[in-house]
């Protein structure tokens, strides 16, 4: 008999590639901190200092490492160079992007300026920084910075790289399995610059409305870049409960289009109509996203005793923010308790489309989820049919199906891992339950008795925060990512 023989390893992970990428995304981070460094000095503000600083170190950082991996940035990464560069992309930029937050005003400690660039990278929105309106304006204009150009970087991560990677049933959405897009964006370069031109379109009509409607030139930078991102960092403590009325709801109006797949829009923009509609996504998030609001509106004349107007607009405004994601907050939403809260708890696990920058388990995953479980349930009943799983008209393969399995029961795992870690650091049970579920979900919203003493995370131990950043990264990445690159064997083969 031949003596079997073990298959040959695949060749090491060459890293030069990604440190290349990441060096030259470094320096376009360092040239976006020179935008808040002219608008302090124009203020006449001794920050911008920090700023000039801070664009140094990261430029020279990121030429150095472009430099000395010069001609490794153009071929096509592998699977695990792609897993490598994701990873690697969001644990390198919050390090430099945090540097302004400890150079200049506020002066924050690493962990708090480390917490303040992850949530705002991963357009999270938490923030451990008071005295908003206090602030030099370069410094709430990098926040803004931070989460308006992480929100398109996760737009590109979502339509281009999860699919490519197979993570938690994107490959699904991969070019041949995804309706029109084969048609309309027969490229991935189609497809990246489609969705430049819609972010971009899409943040200056917000500019414009909330400054149209009565938001001062800066805060309606800001809170655009939030409300487009998905990211919720504000530029006043209040966040948009400074405007009531008009600006809530056109506030409410914009973050649903943020959680639309950005891809119809590009469609649109291309001639073909009705693609929004047709999407089954849309259509489902649109109609849970109503559902709660008219429940969490009835809690609120019933339980709370508002008037039905305001019970309503907070209602839309708060359920809208945290369905999406963005984090944003107005009125007294956060201590309505009760149903209300179960709902925005709900629909926060939910989260927006895939395809946009909202995060936490998306709504195409909990649509599949449901699929599976109807056919499981019909075959109970007729164990010998056989039933495929469908959506949108096209069968869904197997291993989409394990693939989504996996990332639901490792995004619950993982909330439940870290709302016990987090508890074990101090904190009441509401708030680590609370920060496992806004950081994990990159909802940004705060719940619970620390939470809500000043609408910051800064009241929870230290400890604590670098638990929530490390489950804010968790999130964006995908989850499954750090465990893959974790493993021995994905450096050996």
């Amino acid at each position: 008999m031949a003596e079997l023989t073990r298959a040959a390893p695949l060749p090491a992970l060459d890293l030069r590639p990604m440190v290349h990428v990441t060096g030259r995304i470094l320096v376009v981070l360092g040239l976006l901190m020179l935008p808040p460094a002219l608008v302090d000095h124009a203020a006449g503000q001794g920050n911008s200092g920090a700023f000039l600083s801070s664009a140094l170190v990261t430029c020279v950082a990121g030429f150095l490492m472009a430099l000395a991996t010069r001609g490794q940035g153009g071929g096509a990464l592998s699977v695990r160079q792609a897993y490598f560069l994701t990873f690697l992309i969001w644990v390198v930029l919050p390090l430099f992007g945090a540097l302004p937050f400890m150079l200049g005003e506020p002066g924050l400690s690493f962990v708090d300026a480390w917490f303040e660039s992850v949530s705002g990278l991963t357009t999270t929105g938490a923030t451990v920084i008071t005295g908003l309106e206090a602030l030099p304006p370069g410094t709430n204009l990098w926040r803004g910075l931070l989460q308006w150009t992480g929100g398109l970087g996760i737009v590109f991560v979502a339509m281009i790289f999860l699919p490519f990677m197979r993570v938690g049933g994107m490959q699904f959405f991969r070019a041949e399995n995804f309706d029109t897009m084969g048609k309309v964006l027969p490229r991935a370069a189609d497809i990246a610059w489609g969705i430049v031109q819609v972010y971009l379109l899409l943040s200056g009509i917000v500019v414009a409305s909330y400054a149209a409607l009565g938001m001062a030139p800066l805060d309606a930078v800001v809170n655009a870049m939030a409300t487009v991102s998905t990211g919720g960092v504000s530029s006043s403590d209040a966040s948009f409960g400074k405007y009531p009325g008009a600006l809530e709801v056109a506030g409410g109006v914009f973050m649903i289009a943020a959680a639309l797949p950005y891809v119809r829009f590009v469609q649109l923009l291309r001639g073909t109509p009705g693609a929004l509609w047709r999407d089954p996504q849309v259509r489902f998030f649109l109609g849970a996203l109503a559902l709660g609001i008219m429940i969490a509106a009835g809690w609120g004349v019933i339980g709370i005793g508002l008037p039905v107007g305001a019970a309503l607009r907070e209602a839309f405004f708060n359920i809208t923010s945290i369905t999406t994601g963005t984090g944003l907050s107005s009125g007294s939403f956060a201590q309505w308790e009760g149903p209300a809260l179960i709902v925005a708890f709900i629909l926060g696990l939910m989260g927006g489309c895939s395809g946009s920058s909202s995060a936490a388990l998306s709504v195409f995953r909990v649509q599949l989820m449901l699929h599976v479980l109807w056919v499981r349930i019909r075959l109970i009943r007729s164990p010998s049919r056989i039933l495929p799983v469908r959506y949108g008209g096209q069968k869904v393969s197997s291993e989409v199906i394990d693939s989504l399995m996996v990332f639901v029961t490792a995004f619950l795992f993982g909330l439940g891992l870290f709302a016990v870690a987090i508890a074990l650091t101090g904190v009441d049970t509401y708030s680590a339950l609370n920060g496992a579920w806004m950081a994990l979900g990159n909802v940004g919203y705060g719940f619970g008795p620390l939470a809500t003493i000043d609408g910051t995370f800064r009241h929870y131990p230290a400890a604590a925060k670098w638990l929530m950043a490390l489950a804010m990264l968790l999130g964006r990445l995908g989850l499954l990512s750090l465990v893959v690159i974790a493993l021995p064997g994905f450096w050996r083969r």
